[in-house]
């Protein structure tokens, strides 16, 4: 374990360093009197008539302008946007469908290959080769419709918490599913779940953390008791969209309500303060050898890890691409505790440039949220080559933010990381501070 962590660890560890990484990204601290910061406004710098906000509050923060067109079915034409399914498969992108199963999948390349749209054409093409379009019987116009609903959703602007990220997830969610000790229990409802679940599990995200709306007295905070709010927005939105679209109007009432209930409850299980809590039944399950998977309960049991270890699984790709995350979360930390400096608030833990260091943040996060989670799933797979390349990447990408910390001043390493940064107000990485 590392002796020193940022100042920001130091200020929250107590006698259990664990949890106190995780409060230190989940937990914050009274809401302040009296103020209420919209953060949409906030960056815009606009100031919303009452009635206005309220109809923004019933909408997402991101399809307030596009709400007439989409309420009509329609989704808004813009340069570079949606377009037929068949011209997805042309090309370089194609050749990169082929290979979707592989860890070492570049998804900034095949972002940049659909022209923004990897989010819709990912998700495409796994629902046609898990035949889960077959299966479900799903129109393909309603299925494009929702789809472009959810990647319209994700904020571009936010560094991490866009569209790029979900697809991320996506593709290593159906990874997940491939695993042989999961794949041939799964039923096409599990698949269709799982994925639906990593498309959607960050959809509106504002990107900022719970602590900043709680403490901003956002309407969020408030509409959800400041309990996993961020997910329960996710959850909420994407039900809303699924209606919308009409995408499973066509399944009996029971059946679409009981999926739009499996949808909540595996996006709910990413908030990162039940890390402990869903960590320790894994482990158990483990112990004491009583996984059965031809129980449907389990095999939820088992998306919820899964897609848990698909969210923060970015220390366990090759360095090239776990580089660019972590240095896209940070920024997208230091763009948060920038806008509390604006308005005078007290910068949330990891959200001060000058005093956290990329190499420190990801060091902390590694060592206290994803080995914990990967060494438990390395055991769940006995374990599986996949397992093994990933946790040989998770050890060296620590060892690598270990020498850069040691070897640069913060300073430094962030001067290096805007440098190494093609368009640092572009999209491009969760948590209540943690991906």
């Amino acid at each position: 374990m590392e002796r020193e962590l940022s100042l920001n660890y130091s200020r929250c560890i107590s006698a259990n360093p664990k949890a106190a990484f995780i409060r230190c990204v989940s937990v914050s601290a009274a809401p302040l009197s009296h103020m209420f910061v919209t953060f949409v406004s906030a960056q815009q710098g606009e100031v919303e008539s009452g009635t206005r906000r309220k109809v923004k509050r019933l909408l997402s923060f991101q399809r307030y302008c596009h709400a007439s067109r989409l309420l009509r079915g329609l989704v808004p034409h813009t340069p570079g946007s949606l377009h037929l399914l068949d011209d997805d498969y042309l090309g370089q992108a194609a050749h990169m469908l082929s290979k979707v199963g592989t860890w070492n999948f570049d998804i900034f390349l095949f972002d940049r290959l659909t022209n923004g749209n990897s989010l819709v054409t990912l998700m495409c093409h796994l629902f046609n080769v898990c035949g889960l379009i077959h299966h479900f019987q799903l129109d393909m116009v309603k299925l494009h419709r929702f789809l472009g609903m959810v990647q319209e959703d994700y904020h571009s602007q936010n560094p991490y918490h866009n569209a790029v990220h979900a697809a991320d997830v996506t593709q290593a969610m159906y990874c997940y599913l491939k695993e042989p000790k999961l794949a041939e229990q799964l039923s096409p409802l599990d698949v269709f779940l799982g994925l639906m679940a990593a498309a959607a599990h960050d959809v509106d995200h504002p990107g900022v953390n719970q602590p900043f709306l709680i403490k901003t007295r956002h309407h969020l905070a408030s509409l959800y008791q400041n309990t996993s709010v961020l997910e329960s927005h996710h959850w909420r939105s994407t039900v809303g969209m699924l209606r919308e679209s009409g995408l499973l109007s066509h399944l009996p009432a029971d059946i679409s309500q009981d999926m739009e209930q499996q949808l909540g409850s595996l996006i709910l299980a990413t908030d990162i303060s039940r890390q402990n809590e869903f960590l320790l039944t894994f482990r158990e399950h483990l112990d004491n050898q009583d996984l059965d998977l031809q129980l449907a309960s389990h095999r939820h049991f088992m998306l919820q890890i899964a897609l848990k270890c698909a969210d923060i699984c970015n220390p366990c790709r090759v360095w090239e691409l776990s580089r660019q995350w972590s240095e896209r979360v940070c920024e997208e930390f230091y763009r948060q505790g920038d806008l509390e400096r604006k308005f005078d608030l007290e910068i949330s833990p990891l959200c001060n440039q000058q005093a956290d260091s990329v190499p420190a943040i990801q060091i902390g996060f590694i060592s206290y949220i994803v080995e914990p989670l990967f060494e438990e799933w390395h055991r769940f797979t006995e374990p599986s080559l996949l397992s093994q390349t990933m946790m040989g990447h998770l050890h060296k990408n620590k060892a690598r933010w270990s020498c850069l910390r040691c070897a640069h001043t913060p300073s430094d390493v962030q001067a290096h990381s805007h440098a190494d940064e093609p368009n640092p107000k572009g999209g491009g990485g969760e948590g209540e501070n943690i991906p």
